[in-house]
Formats: C-alpha cells, structure tokens, sequence
C-alpha cells in the first residue's frame, strides 16, 4: 500500500535538515521512499492531508497495564493496543500486574503472541522474582530470549536488600535491566497518601517522602557496589530527584521515570475523597511538583509515563481506604503534557526510551521504515468518558482542557485512528 503524507510539520530535532519543516513523506509498502516539498500521488495511494498536521517518529510509554491475561474485564491486550493508537504510541512497555505474573518465557510467549496483529507493538516486561513474590528469581535469562526488555515486580518493593545485589550481578550476563520499585514498606506502613497538611486535615494516612527516598538511596548504594543497569519506576519526591541527579554525576547506569500526573496535581485534590486520584506513589507537594519538572527538563529523569492503570469500577468507586491504585492516561498523555511543556520539548519526551531497553529508535529518512505519530500541537479541547476507548474509565484527566490531538499512528504499512 501507498500512502501520501501532505504538508505535514515534521519534529525530529535528530536531523536539522527537516526538523521544524513542513514537508510531504511517501511511504510505499511500509518503507519511506520520498520526502519532499511537495510530492504528486501515484495512482492507488491512501492521501493524508488534515489541518495543522504534524509528524514526528512513534511515541514510546514505558509504563502500561492492561489486564489480560487474568483481568480482561479491565481490559484485553487487543482494545489496550488500540487505545495505546488513539493516544499517539506506537510502543508500549507492558507491565506484570497480570494474572498468571509473567515470570515464565512461556507466559510471555503468550503475550506477545495476543499482541502480534495490532498495530501498536507491546514490549513486555517480565517479572523480577518468582510470581512477584520478592523471593527467589524468576527465569531472567529465559525471559530475555523470550523477548523481555526488563525485570519488575510491578508496584512491590525488593525489600531483600541482597535479592537486587544478586539480580544486578546476574542480569550483567546478558545486559538486562533491573527495575526497582522506590517505597520502603516499613516506612510506608498503612499509608496510602502523601503524609502531610492534607492526610492529617483529611484523616487519612500518610505515605512519607522519607518512604520513597529511603528505597532510593539503598538501591544507589547498590548500584554503585554490583555494577549493572538499574531503573527505578515512577518516582514522585524532590529528594528522589537529587538523589538520582548524583547518582548520574557518579557516572552510575541509572534511570528513572514519572508519572504523568504527579507533575499535574498535588494532594489537595483529595479533599473530595475522590478514588479517581488514588495513585502509588501518591500525589505529592507543589515543592515536588517543580523539582520532577526541573528532572524531566535537565535530563536527570530519563522518561515522563502515563503509568495507565485500567480498573474496574469495583475497584474504585468503594471506601477511600479500599480503593485500589491507579488512573489510565494514554488517550490523554499528549494533550496534558503540552500544557507543562512547549511542543518540541513534549515530543523529545514522548519519542525518548527506545535505547534503554534495546529497542531500535526509527528514523524520518528514504529508506527507513516508516514509524510515525500524527497529531495536531495547539488544538484546545477536553476529554471525557464518551471520547476515551479504554474498557476502564478511571481517568483523573476526564474534564481537563487538553492542548493539541493526536490524529493516530502509521506504523510500517498498517494505520490506526486516523
């Protein structure tokens, strides 16, 4: 197939010879062939034209659930793929929080297999310890042959101390990167929000800054001993950010992420008892909020992810006490991070990851396949129920003003959304 890219704003500040330009790109059978001025279609060619078109190479999220296998309710790889499409990513890294935990290359065969018709590709993760049970270690080798571009126990700290020293060792072997989860547990206890002002006014317990850095600095000084490559997922406190930005200056194999929400909204918007911003870690301080920020913009935090957590409504609409963690993000990502950031920085953002976890990064050349997100970058409108794909609806950016939409994704020779 044949398809003509008209007029498009092409962001890919790797080659400065078309960043920034508007330009026409010809893809024939999934391969860039032309990129020019302007390009006449052939006869049989599928044309892409639309208002304020923008281009860049696909999108990456390093942190996503679905539920399938186990928990398809919440929802299947198939319609997780497809809202993963719709929100600009042409790969996602799939977290472990199924049902069987993928701690076997067989359980992630079968995933990989779920995944292989969609036209946004899944990288699965496999599971760090034997049914992330922080343990014994699972099939590490096993797992990288069968495809597994990292190890984590989804959301449970290694509380073993000597578990990571030996997984760090032992992944040298074959490259592998080792997640850490960043919450001592004892420090944490029963908390199940950011302790401070807004936990004591609203009665509920709190989960100290101290929890997280704690579980940091320990993972660093580890680091620092065995060697190996490290990523610590989804930090969310201005301590963690120094501690990670000397980690780096040391010259340490570090990486980390945030979460798309905890540089938008602070604990305060718990006043309500609203279980849609129930979250782990927990929505933080304005303090924390500028530091994370200042990581993503100076490079000390390597990726900003939706952490998109699909859940049944069972889950959320309970107690505040008994509501489970987490809120979905992908259909939003795009339009929320544009309001923090300028257009240019967010795609840098959104297009950065690819090499951390052995991916091949895709490129706007002739020549090279073709690997593409298409979004508008100014458009203001809002999100909601009725617009979002997802099975799940807990969403804490239903009714937030979005900045710029994604029209979808052209990956090889297969579209979506558009």
């Amino acid at each position: 197939m044949n398809i003509l890219i008209k007029s498009a704003k092409i962001f890919d500040n790797s080659n400065k010879d078309i960043h920034l330009k508007t330009k026409d790109i010809l893809v024939k059978n999934g391969v860039i062939s032309k990129i020019a001025d302007a390009i006449t279609p052939e006869q049989e060619t599928k044309v892409i034209s639309k208002k304020n078109l923008c281009i860049s190479i696909g999108w990456l999220d390093t942190s996503v659930c679905f539920g399938e296998p186990g928990f398809e309710e919440r929802e299947t790889i198939a319609n997780g793929l497809k809202t993963a499409a719709k929100g600009g990513f042409t790969d996602i890294i799939l977290n472990t929080n199924t049902n069987p935990i993928p701690y076997t290359s067989s359980t992630l065969a079968y995933i990989k297999d779920k995944a292989k018709e969609e036209v946004t590709n899944l990288h699965p993760l496999g599971a760090l310890t034997v049914n992330s049970e922080t343990v014994d270690l699972a099939e590490l080798y096993d797992m990288k042959n069968a495809g597994a571009v990292g190890f984590s126990d989804y959301k449970k700290a290694t509380t073993n101390s000597n578990l990571l020293k030996i997984a760090l060792q032992y992944a040298q072997n074959f490259n592998g990167l080792i997640y850490s989860f960043p919450l001592d547990t004892k420090i944490a206890g029963k908390g199940i929000v950011n302790e401070g002002e807004v936990s004591t006014s609203l009665g509920l317990k709190g989960i100290p800054a101290l929890a997280e850095e704690l579980q940091v600095a320990r993972d660093l000084f580890i680091l620092e001993y065995t060697g190996g490559k490290l990523h610590i997922p989804t930090i969310s406190t201005a301590g963690s950010v120094k501690l990670i930005a000397e980690a780096k200056k040391k010259g340490l194999d570090i990486s980390c992420s945030v979460a798309l929400h905890n540089l938008l909204f602070t604990d305060e918007k718990l006043t309500e008892f609203d279980t849609t911003y129930k979250v782990l870690p927990p929505l933080r301080t304005n303090k924390d909020i500028e530091a994370l920020i200042s990581g993503v913009t100076d490079g000390t935090i390597d990726f900003v992810t939706t952490d998109h957590t699909p859940l049944d409504i069972e889950q959320k609409k309970v107690e505040f006490d008994n509501a489970a963690y987490g809120t979905i993000g992908l259909e939003s990502s795009f339009g929320m991070l544009n309001t923090i950031f300028n257009t240019e920085t967010t795609v840098q953002i959104l297009t950065k990851g690819r090499e951390r976890y052995g991916l091949q990064k895709p490129e706007i050349k002739e020549g090279a396949k073709a690997c593409f997100t298409l979004f508008d970058e100014d458009t203001l409108h809002f999100f909601d129920k009725n617009t979002s794909i997802s099975t799940a609806k807990n969403c804490m950016f239903f009714k937030e003003k979005l900045k710029g939409q994604v029209f979808g994704i052209l990956n090889c020779d297969s579209l979506a959304i558009l």
